[in-house]
């Protein structure tokens, strides 16, 4: 008689009681990054709307074919799990231009300082994603790993063109991620 394991036994490392199962987690983790990065598609589309022809355009734009990569990777995943995609993507759709286009119209720091604020969050979501998965998701650990390796990018290119130097810097920065942390939240169960 050969011993059957346990049903997403180690799906997620770090399991608590209280906690949705490991299989929901899991879902919501796709479901979030999948919102995410439709909304990154979206910022870095509004910033282009208006720096276009500048010489802000060629790193936008760099940046934007690593976003679209990553949707494109989580469409996959979203399809092949049958995971249900975010009810808010309407929202992220004219949200996530708006930022884009808000942040360039305050000029090319601004777009940069937008990028680092939300590359930052990310970082932190990614890094505790992959905390989180256990061996049976190595592989999308091993994708958010990549795809967060790129949104590190992106931070330091963003401080790299000026994002500290910014009009409201500060301020811009941190509402920019406090708002970030709300689309996870929200993203995450909705």
């Amino acid at each position: 008689m050969t011993q059957r394991k346990k049903p997403n036994q180690t799906l997620v490392q770090h399991f608590l009681p209280g906690d949705p199962e490991p299989k929901v987690q899991v879902e919501r983790m796709i479901r979030v990054n999948h919102a995410g990065e439709y909304g990154a598609v979206r910022i870095y589309e509004g910033q282009l709307a208006v720096l276009k022809g500048t010489p802000s355009e060629e790193p936008i734009r760099e940046m934007a074919k690593h976003e679209e990569r990553h949707l494109d990777g989580f469409n996959q995943l979203i399809a092949e799990r049958r995971v249900r995609p975010t009810a808010l993507s309407p929202l992220w759709h004219i949200a996530g231009f708006a930022l884009g286009a808000g942040s360039a119209l305050l000029g090319p720091k601004a777009a940069m300082a937008c990028t680092e604020a939300i590359e930052e969050v990310i970082d932190e979501h990614y890094s505790a994603q992959r905390e989180k998965l256990g061996d049976d998701e190595s592989e999308l650990r091993e994708i958010i790993e990549d795809y967060r390796q790129d949104e590190v990018a992106h931070r330091d290119l963003a401080r790299e063109k000026g994002a500290t130097d910014a009009p409201g810097y500060e301020l811009l920065k941190t509402t920019i991620k406090n708002s970030s942390r709300l689309a996870i939240w929200l993203s995450t169960r909705i």
